[in-house]
């Protein structure tokens, strides 16, 4: 009988042409701040336990395991697109240059990439796209995680130069408070003027 799987684990990493690196990226679908992506490759005999996706994750785990497989990595790197190049191209494309800047960032360059999802970018080494694959591989999901903090920090300092619209509470996503202060004051730099729920609130005027 074959064990029930309880996490990600090392599977794919061991069956992939190493040094092996996830990526995973955060932030492709709010409607302010930049998209962000990080890179990992781990030592098999150094692997934090608890890694899982970041969204099932609270945020005090996310900080600790941040922490926790940065001293383990054997290399990690994270990228960023900003709201400039997200406005100016398809959401696909600064979120492969946010994947590529992690990958390039990293201190050992990855012979192969499993990617989380279902898109094959155009990475610095062989891809292989992985759907769910921040719940299968442990370098994906540790690229979640620090996608997501590095992200959410992001946010937090924007939260203090346009404090009106709470970007700390819901880091640019769609949120009540949100939708009333882009009503009451109309955008900022940080939002993606070319999303569709931006314009349609600038155009509908109430």
């Amino acid at each position: 009988m074959t064990p029930r799987r309880t996490g990600p684990d090392y599977t794919l990493e061991a069956a992939s042409p190493g040094p092996v690196c996830g990526v995973d990226e955060a932030g492709r679908g709010p409607w302010a701040g930049p998209v962000s992506a990080a890179a990992v490759i781990f030592d098999p005999a150094r692997i934090p336990g608890g890694l899982n996706d970041s969204k099932s994750l609270s945020e005090r785990r996310r900080a600790a395991l941040e922490t926790e497989l940065k001293a383990a990595a054997l290399a990690w790197g994270v990228g960023f697109a900003s709201v400039q190049e997200i406005d100016g191209m398809n959401i696909l494309q600064p979120t492969g240059l946010a994947m590529r800047r992690a990958v390039e960032a990293l201190a050992i360059p990855p012979a192969f990439i499993l990617v989380d999802g279902s898109w094959r970018f155009d990475l610095p080494a062989p891809v292989r796209p992985v759907v769910k694959g921040d719940s299968l591989s442990v370098s994906i999901a540790a690229a979640s995680i620090l996608a997501k903090t590095a992200r959410d920090r992001v946010m937090i300092d924007l939260d203090r130069d346009w404090p009106d619209y709470g970007f700390a509470a819901h880091k640019g996503y769609h949120a009540p408070r949100h939708v009333e202060a882009l009503r009451r004051l109309g955008p900022c730099p940080a939002h993606r003027m070319t999303w569709a729920p931006i314009r349609a609130l600038l155009d509908s005027k109430v």
